[in-house]
């Protein structure tokens, strides 16, 4: 068998999207488990539609998630260069070699005409297709007009009868009849070649074994097939991906910017659950297992997994995971990547062990990093309470339990959460309080809640001295 070699070629038409994120994630992992290499295209030819800033993004997604590409731009390989802006004149070459064996076209149709054909076929409820009006013209003629400096873009002759039939490594065989397919632009008035000769072109020349790729492009693989078979090339494997769906099961839109890799880092998403949680929007794991790292995937990452239903994006799911890996990751990281969001809420965070006690103490509350600064805020401040909590704070019961404790606390010559706790049973016993009338007044001075993390704990964020002071607020 010969070496795996597979694409990830986005456009940068907008901000890397999750179904991108999984299709550069599946193209990585596949190539890793066979030991094979990955490879970035930039598919950038529709110049209309590129957004600035677009192909950055992408680059420094894949970088920050831990998909490195073998072959690429900025990395080279056998095969550059792989922006497809700068091998205009390959494409052209192949174009016309289509042209001289009768497998495409010349069209001189103008854009006013294609829409009244699409207007009509609309309302007479047809497939929406050209109508073949240049199909037949004479070579000669053709040329003729396009050395005239006359308007054109080149088509591909499609068969008109017969069926199209493929395997896909995901849906097996595949069928799908001539007369559905249109007759396709491979290249533009503008000069540049469309998605469909450009990624053929390319598959072929890079030597891409293998194209993992979305559902969407399934109709249009006959299209591709046919440029191969025209050319005398042999197709590679075809492996498409299901659809990602909302919770209604409508298709996720690739261009919904909530939906961008940057708006979910944005909200306090960590890369680990990222790629995790995408891993599994169509991919099933032998085991029952669903926390994993990007490695652990690659060593056990199969074609045969890949289902054909379309992978629902349950959110609950998502944050659930995030806060599993919020729990269990070094905290020295989490503090790290919790860092900007405390910034933007204002915090002072220059006492780094204080900041770190405090993510520490509330990482096992949120589910995403945006969270931790509500959640952590009473680090930064003694404690605002509600009327309740108030109330609770204004019985005797209270009242004698805070006295106790600032008295014990402040006889301390050691800080450390053994002795706390010690003071703390003392507490308990001396004054014959237990449960809520013990650690309710505790919590609520020092964390502004009866619920929340343990005691001992507290302190350790607060110190000797703060602990101290927030108690004594609430001695009248």
């Amino acid at each position: 068998m010969s070496e795996v070699r597979v694409r990830f070629a986005p456009s940068p038409t907008g901000m890397l999207h999750l179904g991108g994120l999984r299709t550069a994630l599946y193209n990585f992992a596949f190539a890793r488990s066979q030991g094979g290499k990955f490879i970035l295209r930039l598919e950038d030819t529709d110049k209309k539609r590129t957004v600035e800033g677009a192909a950055e993004d992408l680059f420094n997604t894949l970088q920050l998630h831990g998909i490195k590409f073998d072959e690429g731009p900025g990395k080279g390989g056998k095969f550059k260069p792989y922006v497809q802006s700068q091998r205009l004149e390959i494409y052209n070459d192949y174009a016309m070699e289509l042209i001289e064996k009768g497998a495409a076209y010349y069209c001189f149709c103008s854009a006013k005409r294609l829409d009244e054909i699409r207007a009509v076929q609309r309302e007479n409820k047809e497939p929406i297709k050209y109508d073949g009006l240049c199909r037949a013209m004479d070579i000669e003629e053709a040329e003729k007009r396009v050395a005239a400096g006359e308007s054109y873009v080149i088509r591909l002759k499609m068969p008109q009868e017969g069926s199209f039939v493929f395997y896909d490594k995901v849906r097996d065989k595949v069928e799908i009849p001539a007369q559905q397919l249109d007759d396709q632009v491979i290249v533009k008035a503008d000069g540049f070649p469309t998605y469909h000769l450009a990624a053929t072109v390319d598959d072929h020349l890079m030597e891409i074994t293998h194209v993992l790729r979305g559902e969407e492009w399934l109709s249009s693989t006959p299209k591709h097939i046919f440029i191969y078979e025209s050319l005398g090339w042999k197709p590679p494997k075809w492996v498409h991906l299901p659809l990602i769906l909302n919770e209604d099961k409508s298709k996720l839109s690739k261009r919904h910017g909530d939906f961008s890799v940057a708006a979910f880092r944005k909200k306090g998403y960590l890369r680990e659950a990222l790629i995790n949680f995408v891993a599994l929007l169509g991919w099933h794991p032998k085991s029952d297992i669903e926390l994993f790292s990007l490695e652990e995937l690659c060593t056990g990452f199969s074609l045969k997994q890949i289902g054909k239903a379309g992978a629902v994006f349950d959110m609950t799911k998502l944050d659930w995971m995030n806060g599993q890996y919020l729990r269990n990751l070094d905290n020295t990281y989490i503090a790290a990547e919790a860092k900007l969001f405390f910034l933007e809420a204002g915090f002072d965070i220059s006492d780094n062990d204080h900041y770190q006690h405090a993510v520490n103490l509330t990482r096992n509350y949120v589910s995403r990093l945006e969270e931790l600064p509500e959640q952590a805020k009473v680090f930064w401040q003694i404690p605002e309470l509600s009327e309740e909590g108030i109330e609770i704070m204004a019985q005797e019961s209270s009242q004698s339990v805070c006295r106790y404790l600032v008295e014990e606390f402040t006889e301390l010559d050691e800080w450390t959460q053994e002795n706390v706790s010690d003071c703390v049973k003392s507490c308990m016993q001396d004054l014959e309080l237990k449960g809520k009338q013990l650690f309710f007044p505790i919590r609520l001075a020092l964390y502004g809640d009866t619920k929340g993390p343990d005691i001992p704990r507290l302190t350790e964020v607060w110190g000797k001295e703060k602990t101290i002071t927030n108690l004594k607020k609430w001695i009248k």
